[in-house]
């Protein structure tokens, strides 16, 4: 027997005093309700409804057991709101740069639901990620770092049209769409026919790339390399800047996989230094510890599009095991 359905029926019969409008109120029918009231009645050996009338009355013995079953279903009903917080505290935020690949986050949503976890995936620029760490929104977080101090690294690279109709485009794509690295000083303009000076298309940054340090460096390299000022420029949407460039008025910065989703041309900077570095890192719990769980760091790598050590391409099979070690020895 279900005590706790058969107890909400017998309570709720008792209020309204009416076998139907108890099972309105329950939504359940009404010959179920009245076996549910049956079957209690024999387990409590008496009777709990006076049926001999027109307007079904409650028994003595009903009276008696009321009070007593209402409690029984308000501790229910507590139990279930603190199995449903503790379910909630279950949670852990987990702040993601944009654009991160679905599949790959999905793939970590799946492997916490697996660990009794329930991560929640929010995109944020660097800057929130690491106030979410610090103010305990976010559990966990991919931290922005320079490529050297970083536990893995993901390639960043030049973005064009599809179609050469730029001379940088031209440049960067002439090669079919092959994975050529791309030097800063390959991004000067070029004169054309005659003395006229080929249009430079501007480089769009985004947010993920405006990071105090990181951009900083940038500016140096590209400074380095006698780019005119003002060359590369903070994007404003991410989409806008998008489009821009597949229009072919403009190039992007940006990491391989935004690229090819959406049918850009792409080639990896011959700069690694200018490349992206990520730490993946924990709020502080209650005891003054910070730990990411060992299966979630591979996991937040191939969703960032990480590399494997030594290489331009995302890091696949032993790319999570190359993360491991190096967040190992780094402590």
């Amino acid at each position: 027997m279900d005590l706790l359905a058969h107890l909400e029926a017998y309570v709720a019969t008792a209020d309204d005093a009416s076998f139907s409008r108890a099972a309105e109120r329950l939504g359940i029918a009404q010959p179920l309700l009245s076996r549910r009231i049956k079957t209690l009645e024999e387990h409590f050996g008496g009777s709990l409804f006076d049926r001999s009338r027109r307007q079904i009355t409650t028994t003595e013995l009903g009276v008696l057991l009321l009070p007593y079953a209402r409690d029984v279903l308000d501790r229910a009903q507590r139990l279930r709101q603190v199995a449903g917080a503790a379910g909630r505290a279950r949670t852990r935020a987990v702040g993601v740069p944009a654009h991160c690949g679905p599949a790959a986050l999905a793939r970590a949503i799946r492997a916490g639901a697996e660990h009794g976890i329930t991560l929640g995936v929010r995109e944020l620029p660097p800057a929130e990620r690491v106030s979410g760490l610090t103010d305990g929104s976010l559990a966990y977080a991919l931290v922005r770092v320079l490529p050297e101090r970083g536990a893995f690294r993901v390639p960043l690279g030049v973005a064009s049209a599809p179609e050469p109709d730029a001379a940088d485009g031209e440049r960067i794509a002439a090669d079919g769409g092959t994975r050529r690295a791309v030097h800063l000083e390959d991004l000067r303009p070029r004169r054309g026919r005659g003395a006229e000076r080929r249009a430079a298309l501007p480089v769009l940054t985004l947010p993920e790339d405006q990071v105090p340090s990181c951009a900083d460096r940038l500016e140096r390299a590209v400074a380095r390399a006698g780019l005119p000022p003002g060359r590369f420029r903070p994007a404003g949407p991410a989409a806008t800047a998008l489009a821009e460039t597949l229009a072919g008025r403009a190039l992007l910065l940006c990491a391989e996989p935004f690229a090819r989703q959406h049918g850009a041309r792409w080639a990896p900077l011959a700069d690694r230094s200018l490349h992206r570095g990520y730490d993946i890192s924990a709020a502080t719990d209650r005891a003054g510890a910070a730990r990411v769980p060992d299966w979630l760091v591979p996991l937040l790598a191939s969703a960032a599009g990480a590399a494997a050590h030594g290489t331009g391409t995302p890091a696949r099979g032993t790319g999570a095991e190359e993360v491991r070690a190096r967040l190992a020895a780094r402590a």
